[in-house]
């Protein structure tokens, strides 16, 4: 039995993730599919719409045999660091292959290109474009386009890029493989049945209908999406009372400034990221910044937690609870299932979000999370 990986945030999970879902099951019908997910907070720092047990038994209503967490602090990250934390749990774990969506949709391409990255030449580079005042996804984008003609500038592809780049550096015997991606990440228009998740979060900020683009029984998960942008006041006090913003995580000197500088002017998230943004500081590079700040990860915690990688059980079929034991043995990063079995307080970054989250979400979400066990199909 081939064991398939994915990598995922599913916010939410919408009918392209479906097709993914069901086509690597068409690819590889004898197999276990394990998801790495992220949970309450995204790779771009925005709030998941599903909880991560929502997400979880969505997964496992859809043919998921085993769910993950990607922990907060790798989630959270940029495209290489979060998928540093995916594939190291992956490969943990004994996935042969990965499956990822592609808009390039050519492994040997997005290959070239990651050993292109790996070496010295490339980043001398990257580093002549930052000095020049670009901001990094466009210093790698150009980039690669000199040293390898290619056009690397989408979402998926930058990720893939990342995913393989991974497997590269650390030998891992794991198989990359893309299915085309059937819609374009930055319409912010819904295209139909198959649309971009950033689009779907755009129509639900503004309450319009999103159905056609969801499995018939995902919109009951969804009754009152949260946002960032909900817990801007909570972002403002942050800024206005600490001293020192650098201490967070991603927060430099010149960026410090221009937050203290601007705070007080703006009537909203997105209003302050306008007031802030510059080339340098793209709109995701600062909720992500943001998100950081807004939950307390300075720079102490992601020096302190970095090799405290860990495998937080989610979810799992009988599939999947086999294959756990099978494997749990050979494991050399901790396996949690719950708060009650984390003797090393592994969970304390995580439970940190889930508390400052809570102050709108509501106590029983805090509760819930406290006290929720992996879910079993």
């Amino acid at each position: 039995m081939q064991k398939i990986g994915i990598i995922c945030e599913y916010n939410p999970f919408h009918n392209g993730h479906l097709y993914h879902l069901n086509k690597i099951k068409e690819m590889f019908p004898d197999s276990l599919i394990i998801l790495v997910m992220s949970g309450e907070v995204t790779e771009r720092g925005e709030i998941s719409i599903l909880s991560k047990w929502d997400k979880t038994d969505i997964a496992l209503n859809y043919g998921v045999d085993l769910c993950i967490e990607l922990p907060y602090l790798w989630a959270s990250q940029s495209a290489d660091t979060f998928a540093y934390g995916a594939l190291k749990i992956l490969n943990e774990l004994k996935v042969e292959k990965i499956v990822f969506g592609s808009e390039l949709n050519d492994i040997n391409l997005l290959t070239e290109c990651a050993k292109v990255s790996l070496t010295d030449t490339y980043q001398i580079k990257v580093k002549d474009y930052l000095n020049e005042g670009l901001n990094y996804p466009t210093a790698l984008s150009l980039t690669l386009k000199e040293m390898t003609n290619v056009n690397l500038s989408t979402p998926n592809d930058l990720l893939g890029f990342s995913y393989i780049k991974e497997i590269i550096k650390n030998n891992y015997p794991i198989e990359a493989i893309s299915i085309k991606r059937t819609n374009n990440y930055h319409n912010k228009n819904l295209t139909g049945e198959i649309s971009s998740a950033s689009s779907i979060r755009d129509k639900l900020k503004t309450k319009e209908d999103i159905s056609m683009t969801l499995p018939y029984d995902i919109s009951k998960y969804i009754t009152k999406p949260i946002f960032l942008s909900d817990y801007f006041s909570l972002i403002k006090y942050r800024i206005i009372s600490e001293n020192d913003l650098t201490k967070y995580e991603t927060v430099d000197d010149n960026i410090a400034h221009r937050l203290k500088d601007k705070i007080s002017q703006a009537t909203s998230l997105d209003n302050f990221i306008t007031l802030v943004k510059t080339k340098y500081y793209t709109y995701n590079r600062l909720m992500r910044m943001l998100s950081h700040i807004l939950f307390g990860l300075t720079k102490k915690d992601n020096k302190e937690y970095q090799n405290k990688l860990y495998i937080r059980v989610l979810g799992f079929n009988q599939k999947g609870r086999q294959h756990l034991n099978n494997i749990k043995k050979d494991l050399k990063l901790p396996l949690i299932t719950s708060y009650t079995n984390d003797k090393d307080n592994y969970l304390k970054l995580d439970i940190q979000v889930i508390k400052i989250l809570s102050i709108i979400k509501g106590e029983d979400f805090l509760l819930k999370e406290i006290k929720h066990k992996p879910i079993q199909k």
